[in-house]
């Protein structure tokens, strides 16, 4: 059997996974998709509504865990919801993180596709990473989380500078009226708002392995501060830039506005290129994180050995990757999983926890 919850990360990994996790592929689509649901220019309204409709739930999962110390919810749910129940809702969860794993590396894909390797297979460009991740995934948490370490702030420090070099196209016009028709604009646009929260339940697994587990929702707290900043950030300089009618249409509206200008005399003049290689690797550790919460939860599920699972799983992500035929397909794959994560949280946190106060509190009372 593998537990590998010996395998501690510290506070600061523990913020630093979270955030990795979930910053992948959403942010070179996250303005499309936010602006297309609401068309006006709030979309930074609504980025702002679904953090602070997040912040619950994440209290939810990480309360949920601390009750059971040094375990996982593959391991915790059985004893909550009985053997059955609790291993087929944790196997939903295995299938919602492979999808995710799926779509991260395809969405790499095609963003290589469409800028670098044009012409080349789908399968050639995706099954270098799968395996490369198959290995960084066999060290262990502890492992993934200073890789993470390392590639975090360089990407936040590009992204920074690209968001800091365009600010020369902004105009805050683009942002207005604020409210313009209205708060129903915004409210309407709550659902894809938190879509790109998706991935947020590897909180259920990651409380467990944290040395400081008392420490685990100022942790995930702060995460999800992170990318909320992040979020709200890339949306406003986004709309700010290209405009909201630019934002709606394009296929990768975040890079499109840096590609939108030139930084003459600068060390690298176009600024999207180094912007999309490190979104290449971030996008890769969020990859990797679906694969080891997928691998995980199949090991402890079924009582077997992490890694030959790790290797079995390397054909099943394939296929999970190539499912989609089209680039519309994916963006369409993108729509289901973020259902299927506000489905899960119904399903898993809410659920477990009610029948937890149920027993606990039927428990005293019989006492």
């Amino acid at each position: 059997m593998f537990t590998r919850t010996d395998d501690r990360i510290t506070t600061s990994q523990a913020i630093v996974f979270l955030t990795n996790t979930i910053l992948g592929a959403g942010i070179l689509t996250m303005p499309r998709s936010v602006t297309h649901a609401i068309k006006t220019p709030d979309a930074w309204v609504t980025i702002l509504l679904g953090g602070v409709v997040i912040i619950p739930v994440i209290l939810l999962m990480v309360k949920l865990s601390q009750q059971f110390p040094g375990q996982t919810i593959f391991q915790y749910a059985s004893r909550i919801a009985g053997r059955l129940t609790g291993k087929a809702l944790c196997l939903l969860l295995v299938f919602y993180f492979l999808t995710i794993a799926g779509f991260e590396i395809r969405s790499l894909a095609e963003v290589t596709l469409f800028f670098l390797l044009e012409g080349t297979p789908i399968w050639a460009i995706v099954l270098p990473f799968i395996w490369v991740g198959a290995y960084l995934v066999s060290g262990g948490i502890n492992a993934i989380a200073r890789v993470y370490q390392i590639v975090f702030p360089i990407s936040m420090f590009v992204l920074l500078i690209s968001f800091a070099v365009s600010s020369r196209l902004f105009d805050i016009d683009n942002l207005r009226p604020v409210l313009g028709d209205g708060f129903l604009p915004a409210l309407a646009g709550l659902k894809s708002s938190l879509l790109v929260y998706s991935g947020c339940e590897v909180i259920l697994t990651l409380v467990a392995f944290m040395e400081h587990p008392r420490q685990a929702a100022k942790a995930m707290i702060g995460g999800i501060a992170i990318l909320l900043a992040v979020y709200l950030m890339t949306v406003i300089f986004v709309i700010g830039g290209i405009s909201i009618d630019s934002a709606m249409t394009s296929t990768w509206p975040t890079l499109d506005l840096i590609r939108s200008f030139e930084v003459t005399g600068f060390f690298v003049e176009r600024l999207e290129f180094p912007l999309m290689v490190i979104w290449l690797m971030q996008m890769f550790c969020n990859f990797c994180s679906f694969f080891f919460q997928s691998s995980l939860g199949v090991s402890q599920i079924f009582n077997l050995s992490f890694q030959p699972v790790i290797f079995a799983m390397v054909p099943i992500i394939l296929l999970f990757t190539m499912v989609p035929k089209s680039l519309q397909d994916l963006f369409l794959l993108g729509d289901m999983i973020g259902i299927m994560s506000i489905s899960l949280f119904l399903l898993l946190p809410v659920l477990l926890a009610v029948i937890w106060l149920i027993r606990t509190k039927g428990l005293k009372q019989h006492v």
